[in-house]
């Protein structure tokens, strides 16, 4: 009786332990996922700007060469695209999370809207491109339809499609709906009661959003727009299906690099400019996450 004593607190503490491993176990495919995906990829970019030609020895040139005026141009012309689209893809996103959620929580137009969201905040690459050229391109239903029944031509001053102002039109397209999704839970976050305290104390409607739920909101509104930021400094496909001749941002100055058959040996420059790329991703996702932690503070 005693070792059958002895025996069973050995049970009962080995129970959590076979609990929690495999629970742990669980979580083996995401990090294997991570790894293959995000840290190796990393690593590779980080290892080859800092390795010459050929794969042989270390070397800063390629570092050095980011300091280019095409280089320094095409990331300008990235971070003015990722500014412009996010700025109005947060705006005009904003005003539409606020319109949903003034809406009955269970009715059909938030359901309706969130899953809308939820798919066009995921259709960008090709298919995006082809529906843009198909609606606004030189031979679109929309250009052409125009053109007949009013005499006004969209590309008599150039074709701006095929270049950055179509490229913040068109990823404009695809941040709106992904503000929705990141932005709603922050709305819903506002409580009636805050509004009713300040009208109770004579507060007025301005009031209430400069003193009270501006405030409040404004951590999760620049936390959102920098993840639109990145979501747009990052995207690559939709721009290499519009842009067909030179390469306006880095992603293409990239392509170019890795692909190039008129200049050979730059896989490492364009290694170079992809770690220029992940610095200032990581940079804006962990501002992201101070302001995330922020708004966790006052709407969670």
């Amino acid at each position: 009786m005693a070792e059958i004593a002895e025996a069973a607190p050995q049970r009962v503490a080995s129970g959590p332990r076979l609990r929690g491993a495999a629970s742990l176990l669980g979580t083996v495919p995401f990090f294997a996922y991570v790894a293959i995906f995000l840290i190796i990829p990393t690593l590779v970019v980080a290892i080859g700007a800092f390795t010459g030609d050929g794969g042989h020895g270390f070397t800063l040139d390629n570092v050095r060469a980011l300091a280019d005026e095409y280089i320094i141009a095409a990331f300008g012309r990235s971070v003015l695209l990722s500014a412009l689209s996010a700025l109005f893809g947060a705006v005009l996103g904003g005003l539409l999370a606020y319109a949903v959620s003034t809406a009955r929580p269970d009715g059909v137009l938030r359901r309706v809207v969130t899953a809308l969201s939820g798919v066009l905040a995921q259709f960008g690459g090709v298919t995006l491109a082809f529906a843009f050229l198909a609606t606004i391109g030189l031979s679109g239903f929309v250009t052409v339809w125009l053109q007949d029944h009013t005499g006004f031509y969209i590309f008599e001053n150039g074709v701006w499609l095929f270049e950055l102002p179509g490229l913040v039109l068109i990823y404009t397209y695809f941040q709106i709906p992904l503000m929705v999704i990141v932005f709603l839970p922050a709305l819903d976050g506002i409580r009636p009661q805050w509004r009713e305290a300040t009208e109770s104390l004579g507060g007025t409607t301005w009031e209430y959003w400069t003193r009270v739920a501006g405030p409040l909101l404004a951590p999760a509104f620049l936390g959102s727009a920098l993840l639109l930021f990145a979501n747009a400094f990052s995207a690559y496909a939709t721009a290499a299906a519009l842009v067909s001749q030179g390469s306006p941002i880095i992603p293409l100055q990239i392509r170019g690099a890795l692909t190039s058959e008129v200049v050979l040996g730059q896989a490492n420059l364009g290694k170079a400019m992809a770690l220029g790329m992940v610095i200032i991703v990581a940079v804006v996702m962990a501002l992201y996450a101070l302001l995330q932690k922020r708004t966790a503070k006052w709407l969670g």
